[in-house]
């Protein structure tokens, strides 16, 4: 592993912690008594600014008894260190606070190495450490704190981003520069992400407020929270793409769950009134935005309810929970305010098409679904039956303009193979949809009940997947054994987390509020080893100070500039006193990099 500069000074460093005997890594607790925050809180008038509380607003310490010393525990963020005393910012879980170090409060003894050395030699940005003293102000009105003293808690080995900030002279504003905003860094490393990046922590605070507010609303109406199998021999529930595994022991084939639908009813069917469930589903589908291969919904079913009941409630939970996430039901959605406030807009699936295409696709065969999808540049294939043909049509025409809360109502039965039959509408089911922000949030049903109907729409089903249909569902025996014992009439939906997480903290991607999204794997860089190098004419003495250069492989080193190569080689020989070690000719470098 080729370490760079900064890398090797910071195991040098925690070399260097350890033989004078402090372990970088302590396994004894750190009593911390309070966060950033709550002291910051503390300390602020009614108008929210930080007061002096008691003390005097210059850097000699006027104690407050009432108080008294402070343990604090965090990240280095920054040092100033001005000789015998220095300035430094910590960050903990909550916020940042600036420290004050004065060496001879640090160290009252003649010994002065806890300053002098570990803090001011060993000790860098990233390091975690913990301190103990009091809270002031200092001559600006800044609330800070007199450390007393200081335990290293953890040494880091690798350097976190730089991000500057600068203030504006003509603005009097903070600007920010090197900030640490390449996606790709940032999912793949979202430890970093969080550290450097302290607003990206506030979009999974409200994350974890929204799902606690659906739980407390859910457990509040008295139904159970269970769990269900993510490891399922039949991939049901919903129309998508499993993941597929092998069970060793028992040597069978198994899914990771697309849907906990078919067990959850199977629960209804026992006995409970109302169960659901926060479960992680996958389908092993496209990746965008919207879409992650492995994505978080909750699932509730309520026995003796319908789909109309089902839209009310929906209505009630997510306005409970715009306000509990963001104080009110207006969003701000990127350049749109969306109000969860009810009523929301009721269409039926067919009224939407037709108010968006000015089509009437109610009464349409497959043929005539495919030539009308066919027109609007839509592309199909022969695996299209009608269910998917007026998806695509709504999905194309549709549902990118829906951006206030809207319930699509009453859908096709080819549509939906797990819906009951409309009660005064033929060919249609009692479905609804709600989009929001151009992309569907929640699916609900009342839900089929009738064995023998639903054995029938699962041989429809097989029919599609003989066709091509990969994503059609399959024939689940024990759940169709399950119904045949009588499940009441059962209202139930499905409410997907992650996207209605992206409108709740306006992010426009889904990668934003998982903390670790699915990535492509990372790709690591070849290098080349020593022996490649000598190969090359390179002296085996030489290596290391191309590689100091950056020169990790044999095609770097092929593309280097013979000229500016050998100038850069004096300075680095210098550097890496190397002054035993003869200095390569001209003619010796351009034999290296391939240019004779």
């Amino acid at each position: 592993m080729m370490l760079s500069e900064q890398e090797v000074n910071r195991r040098h460093k925690r070399e260097e912690l350890m033989r004078m005997g402090i372990d970088p890594y302590p396994a004894d607790l750190f009593d911390v008594t309070h966060t950033i925050a709550q002291i910051r809180d503390a300390f602020a008038d009614k108008s929210g600014q930080e007061t002096q509380g008691g003390y005097e607003p210059h850097l000699d310490f006027a104690g407050d008894p009432t108080w008294g010393t402070v343990r604090l525990a965090g990240r280095l963020m920054g040092f100033r260190i001005m000789g015998a005393a220095a300035f430094a910012e910590m960050q903990d879980s909550t916020t940042r606070m600036q420290l004050y170090f004065k060496r001879d409060d640090i160290c009252p003894s003649d010994d002065k190495t806890m300053y002098n050395t570990v803090f001011k030699k060993l000790l860098d940005i990233g390091d975690i450490i913990g301190v103990e003293g009091n809270v002031f102000t200092t001559q600006t009105g800044e609330l800070s704190i007199y450390v007393r003293s200081f335990k290293v808690l953890t040494k880091s080995l690798r350097p976190l981003p730089v991000v500057k900030e600068v203030i504006n002279e003509a603005t009097g504003e903070k600007e920010t520069y090197d900030a640490f905003t390449d996606p790709e860094l940032r999912y793949r490393q979202r430890y970093v992400d969080l550290i450097v990046n302290p607003q990206v922590r506030e979009v999974f605070i409200k994350r974890s407020k929204l799902v606690n507010s659906i739980r407390q609303y859910l457990s509040g109406k008295g139904y159970l929270e269970v769990e269900t199998p993510i490891l399922q021999p039949i991939h049901g529930g919903a129309t998508a793409r499993p993941f597929q595994t092998h069970h060793n022991t028992l040597d069978m084939t198994l899914y990771l769950r697309i849907a906990n639908e078919l067990y959850l009813k199977r629960l209804i069917v026992g006995g409970y009134d109302g169960v659901f469930e926060f479960a992680k589903d996958f389908r092993n589908e496209g990746m965008d935005r919207t879409h992650n291969p492995e994505f978080t919904q909750v699932e509730f079913y309520v026995a003796y309810k319908d789909y109309n009941w089902m839209m009310d409630t929906i209505e009630e939970m997510v306005e409970k929970v715009a306000i509990d996430v963001a104080g009110t039901t207006q969003v701000t959605v990127g350049e749109n305010v969306i109000d969860f406030k009810r009523p929301w807009k009721r269409l039926t699936m067919f009224e939407a098409i037709q108010e968006y295409t000015g089509v009437d696709v109610s009464a349409m065969d497959e043929a005539a679904l495919r030539e009308t999808a066919e027109s609007r540049g839509i592309k199909t294939d022969p695996s299209m039956g009608k269910s998917k043909l007026i998806d695509e049509l709504f999905g194309e025409a549709c549902e990118p303009n829906m951006i206030q809360p809207t319930f699509i109502t009453d859908y096709p039965v080819e549509m939906s193979p797990l819906t009951k039959k409309h009660r005064s509408k033929p060919g249609l089911v009692e479905r609804f949809e709600a989009i929001c922000n151009g992309k569907e949030i929640a699916n609900a049903y009342s839900e089929l009940n009738d064995p023998l109907d639903q054995r029938a729409r699962f041989e429809e089903q097989l029919e599609l997947a003989k066709r091509g249909d990969t994503e059609a569902m399959a024939m689940d025996e024990d759940f169709l054994r399950a119904l045949e014992y009588g499940m009441p009439p059962t209202a139930g939906v499905g409410l997907g987390i992650d996207r209605l997480a992206m409108i709740m903290t306006n992010q426009p991607s889904i990668q934003e509020v998982l903390f670790f999204p699915q990535m492509r794997p990372e790709r690591k860089e070849d290098v080349s080893t020593e022996a490649d190098f000598v190969a090359a004419g390179v002296p085996e003495a030489w290596v290391p100070a191309l590689q100091k250069l950056g020169y990790l492989t044999i095609a770097q080193l092929h593309a280097a500039s013979p000229n500016k190569l050998f100038n850069d080689l004096g300075g680095v020989r210098k550097k890496l006193k190397m002054t035993d070690v003869p200095m390569p000719s001209i003619a010796d470098v351009h034999t290296w990099t391939g240019h004779k």
